[in-house]
Formats: structure tokens, sequence, C-alpha cells
């Protein structure tokens, strides 16, 4: 075989190395060029030799029409990846996509509960976070093998990894500090000395890097003033030699511009910032012609030394190559009807009943409230979230920034509780509860869920952290009339009026928990207990904030780690 590179049986490094041989620096610049779908087009991918997609945009669309299917999307990336194979080298494309809890773009696919859930305070992004404490996070980073596979003993360290073509590229990110801004603000500045960020924000990257995680994401955010997609010390010296990650680094969504004010103004600048800092591959993601013009001419002048461009392809490649994207390009469509199906919501279903925190059982602990009678006679179930599978998915549902409404295949939390209640059970719903409702005075009991609108990064950035919709009146008008389950959906900690958690007679956190809204049905009504605990440590008021359970001054609500049990009257241990 005269291309070593298109041998599957030669070695990846000896691949790598026969490829970057015959790549002019126009091929080379394109592998690094991580572009949107909108400009993507077979020509320009093949003219371009373009390294990768990815969907997102501006808006957060995913496709060009509503409800696009497993079967679209297969036929959309199948005609992207044809026009990259027309390239002089037939060099793959990698699709890329905001998968935070499920392939949240594709119609009718499974959506898990944000990682809150499965590990949030004022930062806008924190349900994209497991937990405050850094040991709970280390421990999720797993997440990686279940997307990737887990990597046999032995497997050289750093390397990245994939098991087969039933598994996808995971990307570790924020790195690194993202969750550390002073005042929680989205692309903040974290403000602490390289040991502390290396104790507290580094420390589950090692884990990630030793999992075989192929990709990493630079922040937004700053370190110490210095942004993140500029700082050569952290990309370079530290996450490449010093941890020894051997896969790509990608920027964010148009990262490298904010390296010059205003934003891209000076885009030369933007570019040899990030690629001599260690940026591998650059989420252009639409002016990709002004892009690979000046990476040219920055290599062609010296300005960033052709060994930078070849360990940045270098890295794409070995990823592509271990992917075997260069033996199956193309859709395993066999894998198609796997999307939505039982199993998977199954599985999800158990991850919200596993997330879900009981924070208030009864009014005294003799006299526990859950679980509810499912063959209670009457039972209200009112609140802006109880039927919304929108607010319940949260962000990154469909749009970037999540929208209100039936918008995915799912269930909602009142579909749930008419799923199992008794035959003669009545079941009342009504979203803003009427006078006349709430004078009856026969329902069993009362079902409240409220919670956060949906929202994404900075559009959720919230000083005052009460509960939206008028939700904490709307609960003590409801508790002060029937005895009433609240169930608050959202994605971090909310002010608790005293009086309403008084009046409340049994309180659940249940954080964005995504389409199966059977697992909180599971729960409250008793054919599962609950196990979660806290993630993050619930403040009595804003002020608080930020909270540290080492400091002598921690006087939270509920502590870091707290969670009943509707069978103990004691918190878990």
């Amino acid at each position: 075989m005269d291309c070593m590179y298109k041998n599957p049986n030669a070695q990846i490094e000896d691949r790598i190395k026969d490829l970057l041989s015959r790549m002019t620096l126009k091929e080379k610049i394109g592998q690094m060029t991580q572009i949107e779908r909108q400009v993507a087009t077979p020509s320009n991918l093949r003219d371009f030799s373009i390294g990768s997609i990815l969907s997102a945009g501006p808006a957060g669309r995913s496709m060009t029409f509503e409800n696009a299917l497993s079967s679209d999307w297969a036929d959309m990336v199948d005609r992207f990846q044809k026009g990259a194979l027309e390239s002089r080298l037939g060099i793959p494309l990698i699709y890329g996509i905001d998968a935070v809890h499920g392939n949240n773009y594709v119609y009718g696919a499974t959506i898990f509960p944000h990682n809150v859930g499965l590990g949030a305070t004022r930062w806008g992004r924190c349900y994209e976070g497991y937990s405050e404490d850094t040991d709970i996070v280390r421990k999720m980073t797993s997440t990686v093998s279940g997307l990737q596979g887990k990597p046999p003993e032995g497997y050289p360290k750093g390397y990245p990894f994939l098991a087969g073509r039933n598994n996808v590229i995971a990307c570790a990110k924020h790195f690194v500090g993202d969750g550390g801004t002073e005042r929680g603000i989205n692309e903040g500045n974290t403000v602490l000395s390289y040991d502390d960020l290396e104790k507290i924000h580094m420390a589950p990257y090692p884990d990630c890097i030793s999992q075989g995680v192929c990709t990493v994401m630079a922040s937004y955010s700053s370190w110490n003033g210095r942004k993140l997609h500029a700082d050569r010390f952290l990309l370079t010296e530290v996450l490449k030699d010093k941890l020894g990650f051997k896969g790509f680094v990608i920027s964010d969504w148009e990262g490298i511009d904010e390296l010059s004010k205003p934003c891209g103004s000076n885009y030369r600048y933007c570019i040899s910032t990030a690629v001599n800092a260690g940026i591998d591959m650059v989420m252009v993601p639409f002016r990709f012609e002004q892009f690979l013009e000046d990476l040219t001419f920055l290599v062609e002048s010296g300005e960033v030394l052709m060994s930078r461009i070849d360990d940045a392809v270098e890295r794409i490649l070995r990823v592509k190559f271990v992917a075997g994207l260069f033996e199956y390009p193309f859709s395993d469509r066999s894998l198609l009807d796997t999307v939505g199906c039982r199993l998977h919501r199954e599985l999800a279903r158990e991850a919200v009943r596993k997330s879900l925190v009981l924070l208030k059982n009864g009014k005294s602990p003799e006299k526990p409230f859950l679980p509810l009678d499912r063959n209670a006679k009457r039972i209200l179930v009112t609140g802006s979230h109880a039927d919304d599978l929108g607010y319940q998915c949260g962000g990154w549902t469909k749009t970037k920034y999540g929208v209100s409404g039936r918008i995915i295949i799912g269930t909602t939390i009142l579909d749930a509780i008419k799923e199992v209640v008794g035959d003669k059970t009545e079941v009342i719903y009504e979203q803003s509860p009427s006078a006349d409702t709430l004078a009856t005075q026969d329902f069993s009991f009362a079902i409240v869920a409220i919670g956060e609108p949906a929202y994404a990064e900075s559009t959720g950035y919230n000083s005052e952290l009460v509960i939206p919709f008028n939700g904490n009146n709307v609960l003590s008008t409801v508790a002060e009339r029937i005895p009433t389950l609240a169930i608050l959906i959202s994605g971090r900690p909310l002010v608790l009026e005293p009086h309403v958690l008084e009046n409340v007679d049994a309180l659940v956190a249940a954080w964005l928990p995504g389409s199966e809204g059977g697992g909180i049905a599971d729960v409250v009504f008793g054919d599962y207990d609950f196990t979660g605990r806290l993630p993050v440590s619930w403040f009595r008021r804003v002020e608080q904030l930020p909270m540290n359970p080492a400091h002598n001054a921690y006087d939270p609500l509920f502590p870091l780690g707290f969670g009943l049990t509707s069978t103990k009257r004691t918190p878990l241990n």
C-alpha cells in the first residue's frame, strides 16, 4: 500500500507521520479549523480540508427544520463527510455537538438530568458542573469512560482512546477554573494561586486524561486576569507537558476573538496568541476563510512556527485515527433506532430517581409526609413546572438557551403522576390554581412544581435567586390550605423563604431532571427511596455566597451532602 496512513494495520503514530508528511500548509491549517454547520458545504469541506464541523449557531438552532430525527442527522453528517473525503488526501472530519445531557438537538433523543443533578450558586451555568466539592467532580469523571469506553490495562498514559463505533469522542471542559470566577460571573476572572487552582479546579483533569479523554476545551474565563485561550503556561506547560495530555485542545465558540477589544478586532493577534498558547483546533465558527488566510500569513511570516502547526495537526489526526474515522467515516445506521429507545429512557429515569434530594419530609420528624398515597381520593397538581418539558430539561435542550413547552418527547411530572396513581384517584391539574379550586377542601394533598425558566451561560446570571414565576407565593397559597409536596426544578439552589419552608409538608430538589419525569413519581410515591444528597450548599440568603464548608462562618440552610430519606427520620450518612 503506497499510503501508510490508509493502512489500518499500521501503528497510529506511523500513520500520523506519513499523513503529515504529505500535507500542505493549507491542508494542515484546514484541519485546525472547526466551522459551524450553517456555513459548511461539501465543496468548502473538500477544497479547504476542514477538520471539523459543529452544530450550534448563534441562537442554538441545530438544523434548518424543526424536529429533525436521527436519520435526518445521519443524512446531513454523511453528506458533509462525503465532501471531506473528496479532498486530496481524503481526511475525514469530526462532527461536534453540544450534547451536555443527551443528544438534545435530535428529536426523540433521551434527555438526562443536567450535571448538577448527577453529582448548583449564583453562577448562570452552574448546572453544567457536578458539585462545589472537587472530590465529587473527580468521581463523576467516569463519564469519560461511559462515552468513550474504558482503556485496557497498560494503555499509554494521556493517549486518547475510543473503544469502538458505538462510542463517542468526549470533551473535558472548560479548562480551567471556570467555576471559581469572582462573583460567579460567566466568562469572568478566577483569582487564585497556582497551588489552589491545581488543588481545586484542575484536580479532575488528570482523572479524565488517565481515561484517555480525546479532547479538552479551553475556558472563556481568565486566571488572575489572563485569558485561558491565551495562557501558554496552563494550556501547554501544564495540560500538555506536565499532565501528559496527547489529545487536542479546542477553543470555545469564537473564544479566540475575545483576546482583543473590541472582540475580534485584531484577528491576526487573536489567532497567533491562541495558537502559540496551545490551542490546536479553533472553533471559528463562521469567518473561516479569514482564519485560514490569517493563520497562513502568520506561519509564513514566522509569527507562528511550523513546529506548532505540526504539533496541533498531529494531535487532531491522532484523535481521528484512534476514533477509527479513516476506516468508518460514515454513520452507522444500525444505531438509528436506539435513539430514544426504552433502555435509554429507563437509564435516564434511574438517573432522575437517584438525583432527587429530599430536603423536608413532614412538619415534624415523627410524622413523615412521604411517600404519597397513590390511591388517594383527590390530588391537586399545580405550578409553572408541573406540565412543562422545556422547563424540566432546562438549557441546552433543542436550543442553546432552552424553551418552554412540550418541545421534546418525554414525560412531564403531571404525566408521571397520572401514570402511577390508582384508577379511582382523581387528578386535578391547574397551572395557576384558582380561588374556587383552593376553596375546595376535599384534596388529599397537593403537588406543586415550581422553578426556573430555561437558560444557559450569561442569560442565567442572577443576583437575587428568588423562585421565578411568583413561585414562593404560589407555594404559600396552596400550602396554607392543602397538605403540600413542593418540587423545585432549578439549576441551582434558590431562596426558600422561611414561612414557605415552614408551610410545606415536604420539599424535593429535583434540579433539571430531563425528559423522564417518571423518575420523580417513582420516588415520591414510594416505589424507590430517596438517595440523593446535595452536591452544593443551600444558602439561606444570597449575601452568604460564596459558601465554603471549611469556613467557621458556614451557616447554610442545608449543608453540602444533606439529604433525607422517606423511610428514615435522620439525614443520610
